[in-house]
């Protein structure tokens, strides 16, 4: 693929643009505050952007496009169902929790209702947990690189794929070191836009070739196209889980994991500028979350429509050229424009274990851009998802040098230094962050969908934490000793799941079946469900059963902490279209109607 001078300095101007934002921030980062929580001083809209953005990486983009591709409509569970209703209830119930206790991190928010080891516990699981995600955006920006062609003849074809990889930590490192979670906030909602304004001509140029939502229809199988039907088995729904795997194990165990515990996105509306702009945040969030089905899982039904028959508009198509030709439909496994899967660093066809070949469906954005794209506008293409990827190593990143700092470095290496020397110990945690997501980047390779390997991560770790912060904020009688206990049982019951566990035609190994193979799942994902519901429901378990025996925290000491204990916040000064309730009941009201429409 030949880019045009056009579209290298659409590119050109965005990283510019980026490193100059942590230049010209750099200035006000004068405290450990500023740096990691931007001072607390950013608008409620602002957060907002910047609270679906950080989510808005490589992971959102590249892995529902791939989930789209590859289980069809049915992805957008992991937005209607999987999302929107966690948002509505950290917004409405936990962000007074976090932003009133004046919690600097997740951990930190355990550590005060709780004790010491399960802030432990949880800042090295979550520590690893971003080193990981942060990795996944890295490889998929250096396999877009690779498979674009965008280096070829710069550097040998053998070193793009880990040229890129060092390319894209350098500057993600530049910004971050520089101006901290302030830079990354804005950074990221720069990101929003950008990414909006590459792929929603994408999305209406690639419905038009392929006859609109009717035309897709008629091509690809029903389960593809109906986000509920099928869902009575795992074996009648392209997605491999019965409605209780996806219900329990998407809708409730995986969505309020993420979204309630996982700091990258709380920590974003802990910068609002008041607790009632820090409930608004995940709520203003969810209203354009609600809608980027159309904009990210659309793209990977129309790559598996488009066939080597249809004729793609003149005007508005390059030769694809980086991923070979348009391969027949498959109606059993469509796959479309879909390339094989190839190891980027061997470069040899990777088959599964029948000897098929294995379709790469991170790949249905990229080859979509160079399926429907002109000079110009694929620039700005390229931009949107390069600008995706930056946003999740960015958001991840943050998040790991927040908790090294506050809740592992300060808490047990040393803790009585000044705020000058949190400050610089932020900046090496940012250069260590990105070594090791380095590292994670590497590992991602054997997966064929990243988002499967990211459900897998937050199945074992945000699955199980989620039972600890629910019983913490609803239950007083819970405990630090029921907690941790609690915490170790779920993340080693995750684990054993997994190990016991395997996915149809997968080899064991990374996807499972590590310890002994005693039950096959049809896809990654039903695994991934079932494994945070053992997860969850092992936590819970021996949570409540301990917590029993053991003497809770006397009740004064638990105000802010606990949803019974804790002054409700006073409204009457809101407006009634301000009120957190009034915005969520909205939401809701067009979720409901987007699941009835799509069912």
């Amino acid at each position: 693929m030949h880019l045009s001078p056009i579209d290298w300095l659409i590119m050109l101007v965005y990283f510019v643009f980026v490193l100059g934002i942590g230049f010209a921030l750099k200035r006000y980062m004068r405290t450990s505050t500023d740096f990691f929580l931007a001072g607390r001083s950013i608008p409620a809209w602002v957060c907002g952007l910047a609270f679906i953005s950080a989510n808005l990486g490589a992971q959102e983009v590249i892995g529902m496009g791939a989930s789209g591709a590859k289980y069809g409509i049915i992805t957008s569970h992991f937005y209607w169902i999987g999302a929107i209703p966690a948002m509505l209830f950290v917004g409405l119930f936990m962000m007074p929790f976090y932003y009133g206790s004046k919690a600097r991190s997740v951990p930190e928010y355990l550590r005060l209702r709780y004790d010491e080891k399960t802030r432990a516990v949880n800042a090295f699981s979550f520590a690893i947990m971003t080193v990981f995600s942060s990795g996944i955006s890295m490889y998929a920006m250096a396999l877009l690189i690779q498979t674009l062609g965008l280096l070829h003849g710069i550097v040998p074809d053998a070193w793009v794929f880990h040229v890129s990889i060092l390319l894209s930590a350098v500057i993600v490192l530049g910004y971050i070191f520089l101006g901290g979670l302030t830079s990354a906030i804005y950074n990221e909602v720069l990101q929003f836009f950008l990414i909006v304004a590459g792929f929603l001509p994408l999305v209406w140029i690639g419905l038009r070739n392929v006859g609109g939502w009717h035309g897709i229809q008629q091509k690809l199988p029903t389960t593809m196209t109906h986000s509920w039907r099928g869902m009575t088995h795992a074996s009648t729904n392209s997605l491999g889980v019965e409605v209780v795997g996806l219900v329990m194990g998407l809708g409730f165990v995986l969505s309020f994991g993420y979204w309630c515990t996982d700091f990258l996105v709380i920590q974003r509306a802990m910068a609002a500028e008041s607790q009632d702009s820090a409930r608004r945040v995940p709520i203003i969030a969810a209203v354009p979350k609600m809608f980027f089905p159309f904009l990210v899982i659309l793209p990977g039904l129309i790559a598996v429509s488009v066939t080597s028959h249809s004729s793609a508009m003149q005007p508005t198509a390059i030769t694809q050229q980086a991923s070979g030709h348009a391969l027949p439909l498959d109606e059993a496994h469509p796959h479309g424009i879909i390339p094989q899967k190839v190891d980027p660093i061997s470069g040899h066809p990777i088959l599964d274990t029948n000897g098929n070949p294995v379709y790469d469906y991170d790949l249905a954005i990229p080859v979509m851009l160079l399926h429907f794209f002109p000079t110009g506008i694929l620039g700005l293409g390229l931009t949107a998802l390069l600008a995706s990827f930056m946003s999740g190593m960015a958001g991840n990143v943050t998040a790991f040098n927040t908790v090294w700092t506050y809740d592992i470095y300060q808490s047990y290496i040393k803790k009585d230094a000044s705020d000058a020397h949190y400050l610089w110990m932020g900046r090496i945690a940012t250069i260590g962050g990105i070594l090791l997501s380095i590292a994670a980047a590497y590992a991602v390779t054997n997966f064929n969908n990243i988002m499967d390997a990211l459900q897998l991560i937050f199945s074992l770790v945000n699955a199980p934490l989620f039972a600890t912060f629910l019983l913490g904020m609803f239950w007083k009688r819970t405990t630090g000793h029921g907690a941790f206990t609690g915490l170790l049982s779920g993340t080693a019951a995750a684990l054993v799941h997994h190990g016991l566990t395997i996915p149809a035609d997968a080899v064991p190994g990374i996807h499972g079946g590590w310890i002994h193979v005693v039950h096959t799942y049809p896809s990654d994902m039903a695994q991934n469900f079932w494994t945070a519901i053992f997860a969850f429901g092992v936590n819970l378990l021996v949570t409540t059963v301990v917590s029993l025996f053991t003497k809770p925290r006397p009740e004064p000491e638990l105000v802010g902490l606990v949803y019974s204990l804790t002054p409700k916040a006073p409204e009457h000064h809101l407006t009634w279209y301000q009120k957190p309730l009034t915005l969520a009941l909205g939401v809701l009201a067009v979720l409901i109607a987007l699941n009835l429409v799509f069912a």
